[in-house]
């Protein structure tokens, strides 16, 4: 069944915007490893790899559903923060903006009768429940630990510890 042209231009607003997310995170993960926190660079190095596989699920939905991808140019982003916890602020705003703009999707895919992209942004909507959870998790331990250079340091050993595993909708 072919995925109807108003969903479709939608659903490449996302590829863009997943896009941009990766591109966005990938400039935190350079930051940071130039400021020496190897951890929070690491963490933000598996989100741009996340974003990235976002992206490509969508692709490879356009392509099943018989719609055209069109790439757009990716706009700047921004290249430096004062603190982690601006970092991770900025994190949690832009999750939640991700959040907003899948919710829209699911919206429109309900306005069309499209159960097919409905059931696929399940999967987004879940997802984004775990991401908004995991970065509130980490301002709340930044908020704990405050500026305690040891409280911050275990910080980055842990973020340090994440590794990417690559999504299992496709």
């Amino acid at each position: 069944m072919n995925i109807g042209k108003k969903l479709a231009e939608a659903i490449n607003e996302q590829i863009n915007a997943e896009f941009w997310s990766a591109y966005f995170y990938l400039a935190m993960a350079n930051y940071w490893e130039e400021q020496g926190r190897k951890g929070v660079a690491n963490w933000y190095k598996v989100q741009f790899r996340e974003e990235q596989a976002h992206a490509e699920i969508f692709i490879d939905y356009l392509h099943n559903r018989n719609g055209q991808v069109c790439l757009k140019p990716i706009s700047d982003v921004k290249q430096s923060w004062e603190s982690l916890a601006e970092t991770f602020a900025d994190t949690l705003a832009h999750e939640q903006e991700v959040t907003r703009r899948i919710h829209a999707l699911y919206a429109l895919a309900e306005e069309e009768k499209d159960y097919a992209t409905r059931q696929m942004l399940n999967w987004y909507i879940a997802e984004q429940v775990e991401e908004e959870a995991n970065v509130q998790e980490i301002i709340d331990n930044l908020n704990l630990v405050g500026q305690d250079g040891t409280g911050i340091l275990q910080i980055d050993r842990e973020l340090g510890a994440r590794t990417f595993v690559a999504p299992a909708v496709k």
